[in-house]
């Protein structure tokens, strides 16, 4: 890859800069943040290189073609995409040559690697998508390697060094991005059908079999797990504060971070009692992260739709901090509102009564359909209006997470369920927003238990003191005070890891279609592309775009060898034998691991519902690359009958391959942004139009 001045041409954000340097600014100070684009891995990497530069994080990410200041190392934020990108070109060399290639066929693979516009566009900045496909070449190199020398030394330094590097090039693959797992796939199909070919070779002992199988599972299973699970080590020692995305955590899990919610929580009881003061928190947190609420304002007595309500006080789930968000846990059996001395904690199976801190009115439902949700139950705050509808304030905790049934209510680490008494309806967050009559706060109901449990059923206590205030004056200026100032931080790491997994796997950002998005199927014809930046007082950009001669090349590549491996399969059916016994396994291996490669990073997009761009294609693009040259020997090889075919072939490889450097170096300007473009040179360098130009120069 060029290096160099023009290398560092764009020294303002471009695209999908802004987006990943937030993140770099993250970790610079330490802020937790959760991306659920995929595992912390390439983002460390990403940061490594802004720590290995001196960057502070203070450069305010929120403009594409903002220029950067003097205090953002451009070059070193960039250092390690373009270093996996340079480090590709010998890698798919090394691939071909692997496979009992040629040497022309390997450097044929190395040299489209090189001038591949798009590869070269996505390496020279801050962007992931380089460092995945150095990765996922590297593993499928090290498996080549590693399957080629166990003929001669199994178990030797060297085929323990490639086979270990196998597993840990799959593990910082998947851990940069989800995609990475189908690479991962991809060497575990192929390893799986080389083990079970080991197991039937009679010339190995039981013992030898046994170990075999056991240094690959160790390799390929245990130590990408383990590896992944250090990426999250690290990403969670390294980002110990309170930052913007803690709201989609649990309490817990914010408990855990410096500031933020551990301020707020530190030094108050843990276990909760008769008369304690508590807010509860829905963990399911959609749409919003919120917390159980009311106030002085009733349901209409009418609705739009002409049903009828109970005119009883609003409860709701709001989703800010405040003081109306306070209830008081009493014992049904006692008047007082405070905790006694010694306090009596609520276990797994009390009735409790739960009476709002500010009106102290008593949580209630009843068979009264809900304002958004008919199907289930009203839940309010009883008014005594003296008319025929009793209170049913009554209901039964039941602790989720609990290990026995004797467990006592915990703050922050309990997950409850409150179960009515009267009706068996379970507290729920429905999700709907109210009307304006509801201050568009969201909408909490009385579900049936035999509709089954989901999250939105489930609460947790985040703030909690002791109430000791017996006068509603004085427990009124109580509740508005600080909560008394450690729970301790004992939640696990493999506790955070599964959240935080768990959280990255079920969060969905609400995807609005986006100017420069497409579909699969226009990444094979390359009808797409992206403008990356724009120079804000000359011409120049930088796009990302592909060279249609490599690109549709590809394509033909792939679709040959598929119908080609056909035919020779049909044939060998028939027990005609067209390749040699030598160069038929050759020939399989190749497709399994280059066009095999391009299916299991393509085709998954198809099933995708989430925003996609071109740059999606890029990793199968590269097994793609792969292909082409060991598709244009074996046509020379075996498909050419004589020496005068061959000639001809040959000399057609060339010109094809001149065509594609002219067509890379025609894109040269729009790759690397180094000069101002006319509109007529910009129309003339677009896409498609690079394809026609060069067949009218031919």
């Amino acid at each position: 890859m060029p290096v160099g001045e023009k290398f560092w041409a764009a020294l303002a954000s471009c695209f999908d800069e802004v987006y990943y340097g937030q993140y770099v600014s993250f970790y610079m100070k330490r802020i937790f943040f959760l991306d659920d684009s995929g595992p912390p891995f390439g983002h460390m990497l990403l940061a490594l290189g802004g720590y290995l530069g001196g960057f502070d994080g203070n450069f305010l990410w929120n403009r594409i073609g903002a220029e950067y200041s003097s205090n953002v190392p451009v070059w070193s934020l960039r250092l390690l995409p373009a270093l996996a990108g340079a480090l590709s070109v010998p890698v798919a060399y090394q691939i071909v040559s692997e496979l009992h290639f040629s040497h022309c066929a390997a450097m044929g693979a190395a040299l489209l690697m090189l001038i591949e516009n798009a590869l070269i566009t996505q390496s020279r900045l801050m962007l992931l998508e380089s460092l995945l496909i150095f990765f996922n070449l590297l593993a499928v190199l090290s498996y080549l390697k590693f399957f080629n020398s166990q003929k001669h030394s199994s178990f030797s330094l060297r085929w323990w060094f490639w086979l270990m590097l196998t597993g840990v090039s799959c593990s910082c693959a998947v851990g940069i991005r989800y995609m990475g797992v189908f690479t991962y796939l991809l060497v575990l199909s192929v390893a799986a059908v080389h083990a079970w070919h080991l197991i039937g070779d009679q010339s190995l002992t039981n013992i030898v079999v046994f170990c075999h199988l056991l240094a690959r599972a160790v390799a390929l299973l245990v130590i990408p797990v383990v590896l992944y699970l250090l990426f999250f080590y690290i990403h969670l020692m390294l980002l110990y504060r309170s930052g913007p995305h803690d709201q989609i955590m649990s309490s817990a899990f914010q408990a855990s971070l410096e500031g933020g919610l551990a301020r707020i929580t530190q030094g108050q009881p843990l276990e909760v009692a008769f008369g304690s003061q508590v807010t509860l928190r829905n963990i399911f947190g959609k749409p919003l992260p919120c917390w159980l609420h009311s106030h002085q304002s009733t349901y209409p007595m009418i609705y739009e739709n002409g049903r009828g309500s109970s005119h009883q006080q609003q409860v709701t789930c709001y989703p800010f901090k405040d003081v109306n968000n306070w209830w008081i846990v009493k014992d049904p059996g006692r008047h007082p509102l405070v905790v006694s001395n010694p306090p009596r904690p609520v276990r797994h199976g009390d009735i409790v009564q739960l009476v709002h801190g500010m009106t102290t009115r008593f949580l209630n439902t009843h068979d009264v359909a809900a304002p958004l949700s008919p199907h289930s139950q009203e839940v309010s705050c009883y008014v005594d209006y003296n008319v025929s509808m009793p209170a049913q304030n009554l209901w039964r905790l039941d602790i989720v997470n609990r290990e026995s049934d004797r467990d006592i209510w915990k703050t922050i680490l309990s997950e409850v369920r409150f179960v009515h008494v009267n009706t068996s309806a379970i507290l729920k967050l429905s999700g709907a927003h109210l009307p304006d009559w509801g201050f568009r706060q969201l909408e909490v109901v009385g579900e049936k238990l035999s509709r089954g449990h989901h999250e939105s059923m489930v609460w947790n206590v985040e703030e909690h003191r002791y109430g000791k205030s017996q006068e509603q004056r004085e427990r009124e200026l109580e509740l508005h005070l600080p909560t008394q100032v450690d729970i301790s931080r004992n939640l696990s790491f493999m506790a955070k890891f599964s959240e935080l997994q768990w959280r990255m796997l079920t969060l969905r950002s609400e995807d609005s279609e986006h100017k420069y998005s497409s579909t699969p199927l226009e990444w094979v014809t390359l009808d797409t592309n992206i403008a990356y930046w724009l120079h804000p007082r000359t011409s120049a950009q930088i796009h990302l775009l592909g060279n249609i001669v490599i690109w549709d090349s590809a394509s033909l590549a792939t679709a040959f060898y598929a119908l080609l491996f056909l035919w020779y399969l049909l044939r060998r059916q028939r027990s005609i034998c067209d390749l040699p016994e030598d160069a038929w396994p050759r020939w399989v291996l190749a497709g399994a691991l280059c066009a095999g490669g391009w299916a299991l990073n393509y085709l998954p997009f198809f099933l995708m519902e989430k925003t996609l761009f071109l740059y999606h294609y890029l990793p199968a693009l590269a097994f793609q690359i792969l292909l082409l040259p060991i598709v244009l020997q074996h046509i020379s090889d075996h498909l050419c009958r004589t020496q005068l075919q061959r000639s001809l072939f040959s000399a057609l490889v060339v010109a094809w391959y001149s065509s594609a450097c002219h067509v890379s170096n025609t894109l040269r300007p729009l790759t690397y942004g180094d000069r101002s473009l006319s509109p007529g040179e910009l129309q003339a360098l677009r896409w498609k139009d690079s394809w026609d130009i060069l067949i009218r120069k031919y």
